[in-house]
């Protein structure tokens, strides 16, 4: 166990453009608690994400998160967990020596047997490369969006491209995991 929790402030201080490629058949597993802090997480984590499981196990997962990511996405993540509902997402996650590497992620609320959130439970695996070459100038629009707007300038940004495609923004997550333009 941890004898210190990690957290985003203690991610590294050099980003890099070195990317790490999750293999086709390889599945990040984690588990958090109701806070976000790290209770479970399997091998390819922690090699992927280059921490020790002693340093992932009651970190918080935003030790992992990645400056290039819009603040928008998690807004929308939290909101559909703790409404108890399922998140697809695309996301860009930090490695411990500065590196990235992207997941096309499927999170979860788990239950107790009367109907509570208990806890999160997280499947990641390999981003499809056009949901890659999709997502990556989207989230740049967001990104600019949020620095002169702030998250609810991302936000309409991305309702108006919903709108626009007609999907929900699950559809358009999964349909872009499979193939389709943006």
């Amino acid at each position: 166990m941890s004898t210190k929790s990690l957290s985003k402030l203690d991610q590294p201080k050099n980003v890099t453009n070195n990317e790490k490629v999750l293999g086709a058949d390889d599945f990040i597993v984690s588990k958090t608690d109701l806070k976000g802090k790290i209770i479970y997480c399997n091998e390819i984590f922690a090699k992927m994400a280059g921490y020790s499981f002693d340093e992932l196990i009651g970190a918080n997962h935003n030790l992992i998160r990645h400056p290039d990511m819009p603040k928008v996405a998690f807004k929308i993540l939290w909101d559909l967990i703790q409404s108890k509902k399922e998140f697809f997402g695309f996301v860009k996650n930090l490695c411990a020596d500065g590196g990235y590497y992207w997941v096309f992620a499927y999170i979860t609320p788990d239950f107790d047997q009367h109907g509570n959130i208990i806890s999160y439970t997280s499947v990641r695996r390999k981003m499809s490369d056009s949901a890659k070459k999709a997502v990556a100038p989207l989230y740049n629009q967001l990104l600019e969006a949020e620095r002169s707007g702030g998250v609810s300038a991302s936000q309409q940004l991305l309702d108006e491209l919903l709108k626009e495609k007609n999907m929900s923004y699950n559809q358009l997550v999964i349909s872009l995991q499979i193939g389709a333009k943006l």
